[in-house]
């Protein structure tokens, strides 16, 4: 036999095998929808193909998707590698999204070309993805997975799953949603606030397109201050002095947009207060002293006269206040209005309940009965006596509605302190019945009020409440804090009264 006789066979094989691998095109994949059982499923397979190796999924924004599909899901899976792959003919994927509603659907994705070897010619495990399935805002997805031919009926099918929960408009993908932008996720206000002294911030930002009305909301250890701004439906750098009652630097600068598309329930943006920097002014060189030495004569009189009348006005408004403190001594010391706030227990505490009490405490002088900050005294009287004692002490009785449930607040409240979910206890219904028979009388209903956040009425089983003065914040602030002055007026007229009586009756 010639020399190299027995390797002259390997070196044709592997030609063999580089030609093959040259002209086999590799497998893809074809997809479409198929609702029902796959038609294999009829059939019976003395083989099957086994399961996949690896599934994930994750959110992509696509370039080709219209209006609020732009978000939809990258499904990829690999291979298994291993002989049966061979019987390989497709993957089907279903996919069920629970949220205010549940939908299902499947695709399947057929291979177009039978698989010749368990690994790529090029190295690596065989790997396809799918995009398709739009995403929706906090939905919880489970996605399943199997191949086809698929396992003969009465035995067990090979197949995989994974979940998946997709974020809010906060997310870097999810912020390209139509709804996420129409609640401002696209919008960068740039805000800088700075302390110009003790008793102001100034805040600026930029406005947007969306909306005209913004709050600024000063917070370091509770509210210390807010602000309202209105601009023209364009962009532009606006700016607003904000009147703080405590130390601000350091605090955090809340600024809530009310767009026309998401009214109280948009994207909130925060920044924090630092000092404003100190820009100092060169004086001008001092050449103006020969001018001024002239008129020192003339102004020297009329200076002292100035501060002589000064002096006098003080000295007569110190007595005049000297003579009011001592003939209304009680006066200085009446207790700001009582209001006992009862709410349903779908409405979102954190950012509805607490933002309204703050308004209250804060811009209309009034003290808050909550029951979520009573619940020992409720636990020690029991519901009924613990709302009837609180009506009683109350000047105000507020019914706060609630809007139809936001996702966005509803995935922020649920896991946190204060969501709905934690109330235990809804005392709404029971006020509602333990009041009602005050709203068919003229001497009481004077006493209740009703608010709401935008366009809400009163359900059917709540329909009495329709007598009461009702008030839509904050198109209505204006309304709503006069009507709360007029009953701390009334409140305090009685009370000064009775005061004068018993310094009467003593003397």
């Amino acid at each position: 036999m010639p020399a190299g006789g027995p390797a002259m066979p390997l070196v044709l094989l592997s030609l063999a095998a580089l030609c093959w691998g040259a002209v086999t095109p590799e497998p893809m994949i074809q997809c479409g929808s198929e609702m029902g059982p796959s038609p294999e499923w009829r059939v019976q397979h003395t083989l099957t193909p086994g399961d996949l190796r690896h599934l994930q999924v994750e959110p992509i924004k696509s370039s080709v998707a219209m209006e609020d599909d732009s978000i939809l899901m990258n499904i990829s899976w690999i291979l298994r590698a291993d002989a049966s792959i061979r019987l390989l003919k497709a993957t089907k994927i279903c996919v069920t999204g629970k949220s205010n509603f549940q939908s299902y659907s499947c695709v399947r994705c057929n291979y177009t070309e039978a698989f010749q070897t368990q690994t790529r010619p090029s190295g690596g495990k065989w790997m396809f993805s799918y995009i398709g399935f739009p995403v929706e805002l906090n939905t919880v997805y489970f996605i399943g997975a199997h191949n086809i031919p698929n396992a003969n009926m009465n035995e067990d099918g090979p197949s995989m799953s994974v979940n998946f929960t997709s974020p809010g408009c906060l997310d870097h993908v999810m912020k390209y949603k139509k709804k996420c932008i129409e609640a401002g996720s696209l919008w960068d206000p740039n805000i800088t606030a700075c302390k110009k002294s003790e008793t102001m911030v100034e805040v600026n930002f930029t406005t947007s397109t969306l909306g005209n009305r913004y709050m600024a909301l000063i917070q370091s250890n509770g509210v210390i201050g807010v602000s309202y701004v209105s601009e023209q439906n364009r962009v532009t750098q606006t700016s607003v002095i904000v009147t703080v009652t405590g130390e601000s630097e350091g605090a955090v600068v809340q600024l809530t947009p009310y767009f026309h598309t998401c009214g109280n329930d948009c994207i909130r943006r925060k920044g924090t207060v630092v000092l404003c920097p100190q820009t100092g002014v060169p004086f001008p060189p001092d050449n103006s002293s020969s001018v001024l030495s002239g008129w020192i004569p003339v102004l020297l009189p009329a200076l002292l006269v100035t501060i002589c009348v000064v002096a006098i006005g003080i000295y007569i408004m110190w007595k005049h206040e000297k003579i009011k403190r001592t003939s209304f001594p009680s006066a200085m010391l009446l207790p700001p209005i009582k209001i006992l706030v009862v709410y349903p227990s779908e409405i979102c505490f954190h950012h509805t309940v607490c933002y309204f009490t703050e308004f209250l405490q804060n811009h209309c002088r009034s003290e808050v009965i909550l029951d979520k900050w009573q619940k020992k005294k409720i636990a020690e009287m029991g519901p009924v006596q613990w709302l009837t004692t609180q009506k009683k002490a109350a000047d105000k009785v507020i019914f706060l509605l609630s809007n139809e449930i936001n996702s966005m607040c509803d995935g922020t409240c649920g896991k946190s302190e204060g969501s709905p979910r934690e109330n235990s206890q809804d005392l709404f219904p029971l006020a509602f019945n333990l009041f009602c028979s005050d709203l068919r009388s003229q001497t009481h209903l004077h006493k209740y009020m009703v608010v709401c956040f935008r366009e809400a009425d009163p359900q059917d089983d709540y329909s009495a409440l329709h007598v009461c003065p009702m008030y839509r914040l904050m198109r209505d602030a204006a309304a709503f804090s006069t009507e709360l002055l007029h009953a701390e007026q009334h409140v305090s007229a009685g009370k000064r009264f009775q005061a004068c009586h018993s310094r009467c009756c003593s003397l």
